[in-house]
């Protein structure tokens, strides 16, 4: 091993940086490993024509709240799990949304003195001597006694298969490889997928600029949901998530539990028949989308807004798998190995379920450190 720490944080976005918050508040010894080149978690990647006044779901990271000069309101609202959260409806900030968390997260970083250490991929994490945790890099080795994994989502977008997709002639691009609504022009686009960002994007291109025919293909109904999203909803939504990665389960979509909230933007979008979905058609072809009963239509661009999956790829050593294709989770501990602890996945999910994650690993990690002394460590590992 090159290092030894207490803790290891993987991954510095919402529910890293929290994490790493309230480890610095039980005077604990960690470092933060972030593969992104600078500050902002998934943030940063967003596309640059979403603005912060059209963001919803928002929260403050702990212990600072998010600069009204950087484009939020004072008013609250629910996040998609049911958490406090700033709401910048009011907001005249147009200003990219990936520019102003960046500077935020840069902030936050600076203003608590966070050991984030960066560019640093992590390849895996392995079980080593002396009841130590490995966490391997290209270049270097952190041994630890516990991990807290916060690598969320955005580097492993799913593109399922349909048949002919590999020969289609037009473009094809997912959420993660959008950068706004030009280039669409003249084209017609199939937005597949039926959350929150297909419905934003679907609407951009639509209505933006020179804008693009479209055409709105989901698995399922989509289920617009009319008045505010309650304290409840959010409840419901999180307990279901939570009661599947408690079975071993992979979480479901958010959306599928809590719908589609109707904000003014989407009512309008649905009342000009932009939203006027179609079922999932069952095969493509060079220049087109062909459904089960031989409708076809023509595509110039298929654009899979079809969600993320966890980034948990470098935890594979630890053989971690439940029979039901999940991790089995107690809270944020990994039941299968209780020194690892995963944050911002199932039903922290969200930046308000992330802040409560990193707190909650954070204590019982400290708990974890305490109960187990480094020299019983050394002697149990010995």
């Amino acid at each position: 091993m090159d290092h030894t720490t207490d803790v290891v944080v993987i991954g510095a976005g919402q529910a890293g940086l929290s994490a790493a918050y309230h480890l610095r508040r039980t005077d604990t010894d960690f470092v933060v490993l972030d593969h992104a080149k600078g500050p902002g978690g998934a943030w940063q990647h967003r596309w640059p024509s979403l603005r912060m006044d059209q963001v919803h779901g928002i929260h403050d990271l702990p212990g600072m709240a998010l600069d009204p000069a950087g484009g939020t309101a004072a008013g609250t609202a629910l996040d998609s799990a049911g958490g406090a959260s700033v709401d910048t409806a009011e907001s005249d900030d147009s200003r990219p949304a990936a520019v102003v968390m960046a500077e935020y997260f840069d902030r936050y970083e600076r203003a608590f003195e966070l050991p984030v250490l960066r560019p640093v991929d992590v390849i895996a994490v392995r079980r080593g001597q002396d009841d130590r945790l490995l966490v391997e890099t290209p270049t270097e080795t952190w041994a630890a006694r516990a991990v807290v994994n916060a690598t969320g989502t955005w580097d492993r977008p799913h593109w399922p298969y349909y048949p002919g997709r590999e020969t289609f002639a037009g473009r094809q691009l997912h959420t993660a490889d959008y950068t706004g609504p030009a280039g669409f022009a003249g084209q017609h686009v199939i937005v597949v997928g039926g959350g929150t960002s297909a419905v934003q994007l679907l609407t951009e291109i639509a209505t933006r600029g020179n804008p693009a025919s479209t055409t709105w293909v989901t698995r399922r109904p989509p289920v617009f949901v009319d008045g505010p999203f309650t304290a409840e909803h959010g409840r419901a939504a999180v307990a279901e998530v939570d009661r599947r990665v408690r079975a071993g389960l992979p979480p479901q979509s958010v959306v599928r539990v809590t719908g589609l909230t109707l904000t003014p933007e989407v009512a309008r979008a649905r009342a000009a028949g932009l939203l006027d979905r179609e079922p999932m058609f069952t095969r493509i072809t060079p220049h087109s989308v062909v459904w089960a009963d031989g409708t076809e239509r023509p595509a110039d661009v298929i654009l899979w807004a079809t969600g993320f999956r966890a980034a948990l790829d470098h935890l594979a050593p630890l053989r971690l798998r439940a029979p039901g294709g999940g991790i089995t989770m107690a809270g944020t501990r990994v039941v299968a190995e209780p020194r690892l602890h995963l944050v911002g996945y199932g039903p922290s999910a969200s930046t308000v379920g992330a802040n409560r994650a990193g707190r909650a690993a954070a204590l019982e990690i400290r708990r974890l450190l305490e109960s187990r002394p480094e020299s019983a460590a050394r002697t149990m590992g010995a």
